[in-house]
């Protein structure tokens, strides 16, 4: 992934563990700007001043804590990845949970995450067309979502758990991994419905079973 811009703060780690400071806080509290922001405006109809006025900071202490608007995207999208990747992990590292469990479990995480944070994730996506940095960060985080997955699909293979290729481990994740966000993209954008999320994950659950097991559920 690429270096972190100046002034975003520390990913879940080091940060974390310690008592937060006051520039923590203000970092915090300009993310939380942003993203109630990002509900109604895209990241170009966010001025400055709005994001100031909203941390209740001026124009000179955002600076300090970031470069540029963008800036503050790539840190909103950062914390996001991280959760992402975590409800990934739960396939990525099943053990001994059936395919189907695990499958669902991080497709379930994956789904509530963009329910969530769906305006940061849409606006990343959107950046990444006009912003080197945000396109940096996503193609970094696109790269290690299909490498792990087209790792643990090897690792399935030579156990004889799922079907051989062709396709290859790495074009089926390639394709998996594009197919979640495009799904989860166009359901971050209709009303909230606990039926449609439902019916999405277990859609998406019975592709990937197929696609990598071969089996229907």
């Amino acid at each position: 992934m690429s270096p972190r811009p100046a002034g975003a703060p520390p990913a879940n780690g080091a940060g974390s563990r310690r008592k937060r400071s006051k520039g923590d806080l203000t970092s915090q509290a300009i993310l939380d700007t942003a993203e109630q922001l990002l509900e109604t405006k895209s990241l170009d109809e966010i001025a400055v001043d709005e994001l100031t006025s909203g941390a209740g900071i001026s124009r000179s202490t955002f600076y300090f804590h970031f470069e540029s608007r963008e800036a503050v995207l790539y840190a909103l999208s950062e914390r996001v990845a991280e959760g992402l990747y975590d409800s990934a992990a739960l396939w990525l590292r099943r053990g001994s949970e059936p395919p189907e469990d695990s499958i669902r479990r991080a497709i379930s995480g994956t789904v509530a995450l963009w329910r969530a944070h769906g305006p940061v994730l849409r606006a990343a996506v959107r950046a990444r067309d006009t912003s080197e940095l945000v396109r940096r960060f996503w193609s970094g985080v696109a790269r290690k979502f299909v490498d792990s997955t087209a790792q643990q699909i090897d690792i399935e293979r030579e156990a004889g758990v799922a079907v051989p290729g062709p396709p290859t481990a790495r074009a089926l994740a390639t394709v998996l991994v594009s197919m979640n966000e495009t799904m989860c993209y166009s359901l971050s954008l209709a009303r909230k419905s606990a039926a449609r999320d439902r019916e999405v994950v277990e859609t998406l659950t019975a592709v990937w079973l197929r696609a990598v097991y071969g089996v229907p559920r």
